[in-house]
């Protein structure tokens, strides 16, 4: 599904996906301002933050891995995306214990991030014409 999509095509929608997450954070942190729920705004804004990191870091490891010549690449993507969903997931239970209001905004923000990302990606596809269903063939056309 992805191999028709050329890199320009995913650069693009990785900047318009950051683009995307500042503009909601600033938006999301004014919005909770106003509701006088400024933990969660700051929470929000956080867990856009976390989500760029991530991406970032998968970014990174998927490059490393391509460059290098390992005979399994699937195996090391899995090992670091675990550890770092891992990572994730405790420090964004963690600040739900120190407050709800913060951790259920980091919760959303890290949400909202990974729906900006699925929606751009979707976005480059429908694009280049390279979304197709399940039974079609080659080339995209039933067979």
């Amino acid at each position: 599904m992805f191999a028709n999509v050329s890199l320009p095509d995913l650069a693009v929608a990785s900047r318009r996906t950051v683009l995307s997450a500042i503009i909601f954070g600033v938006v999301g942190l004014v919005a909770c301002l106003a509701l006088s729920a400024p933990l969660t705004g700051l929470g929000l804004c956080m867990g856009l933050g976390m989500g760029i990191f991530n991406f970032r870091l998968i970014v990174r490891s998927v490059a490393k891995v391509g460059d290098s010549e390992v005979a399994h690449p699937k195996r090391p993507l899995a090992a670091n995306s675990v550890g770092r969903l891992a990572v994730i997931s405790c420090i964004a239970v963690g600040f739900l214990f120190i407050s709800f209001d913060l951790g259920l905004g980091v919760m959303v923000g890290l949400a909202a991030f990974q729906f900006l990302l699925m929606l751009n990606v979707a976005r480059s596809m429908f694009k280049m014409g390279t979304i197709s269903t399940a039974d079609d063939g080659p080339g995209g056309s039933p067979t």
